[in-house]
């Protein structure tokens, strides 16, 4: 008698193992093929952006925007758009920022610029390395009175590089932090957008024009690892009902 209720219970103990496996399997396979899904999605996006960028980088250079247009500019919308700028230079006021380039180690030189049209712009003029961090090293290459400046309008980078945050007060910088660093220099209607310079032909001068753009674009690859996780999910869940018949259909 107690045989009999013990066998009656394993079926119906299987059909709920069976049932909570394949329950399982079913939401990785929705949540895999959502993952694949999202991923082809965000390839879609950062072709797009590539395809922008790559028209931007090429443009005639536009006037860099003005205070009217701060409030709406966007990585969106503005990164990497080709502009200019007519004023001078503050080199008095310039601030290092700690780079690693394909020229290797050493600083960024951001200094401000006073536009003609009153409001000031941080422009990024290029890479030194580090025997060259102070501007007597490198007077020949400072640029006096008025001139142009051409390059890619970038964002700002607050807080600081990867596990490296900016100190102000020590005047260390890791990122190019637009609005830490108009504060620090008491830069008064400052652009919250820098400017990467094109390469001048100056003597001693800063190395411009080593804007990255590259982007990686490996959506492709993940989604087809998606996708075949949610494959794989439909085999186990063969497997798991072909063996649940077998199991029932007894030896």
């Amino acid at each position: 008698m107690l045989n009999s209720k013990a066998s009656e219970r394993r079926p119906e103990r299987r059909f709920w193992v069976l049932g909570l496996l394949l329950g399982l399997t079913a939401l990785l396979f929705a949540g895999f093929c959502a993952l694949g899904v999202w991923q082809i999605e965000r390839r879609a996006w950062k072709l797009d952006l590539i395809e922008r960028v790559d028209a931007r980088v090429h443009a005639d250079p536009v006037p860099a925007p003005g205070p009217a247009a701060w409030s709406g500019i966007t990585a969106a919308s503005d990164e990497y758009r080709r502009v200019f700028l007519t004023g001078h230079y503050l080199n008095d006021r310039e601030t290092l920022v700690q780079a690693l380039t394909e020229r290797g180690g050493g600083f960024w030189v951001l200094t401000p610029f006073q536009t003609n049209d009153g409001p000031i712009v941080l422009v990024n003029r290029g890479f030194v390395q580090s025997d060259k961090r102070d501007p007597s090293s490198r007077a020949r290459g400072q640029i006096e009175g008025e001139t142009t400046v051409i390059g890619l309008l970038r964002i700002s980078e607050p807080k600081g590089g990867f596990l490296r945050t900016n100190d102000p007060a020590a005047d260390r910088w890791f990122s190019r932090d637009v609005a830490a660093i108009a504060q620090k220099r008491d830069l008064d209607n400052a652009a919250p957008f820098f400017v990467d310079a094109q390469a001048v032909q100056l003597p001693q001068a800063p190395v411009g024009g080593l804007t990255v753009l590259r982007f990686n674009n490996t959506h492709l690859i993940y989604a087809l690892t998606w996708f075949g996780l949610a494959l794989l999910m439909v085999v186990a869940a063969y497997y798991l009902v072909r063996e649940d018949r077998r199991a029932r259909r007894g030896p």
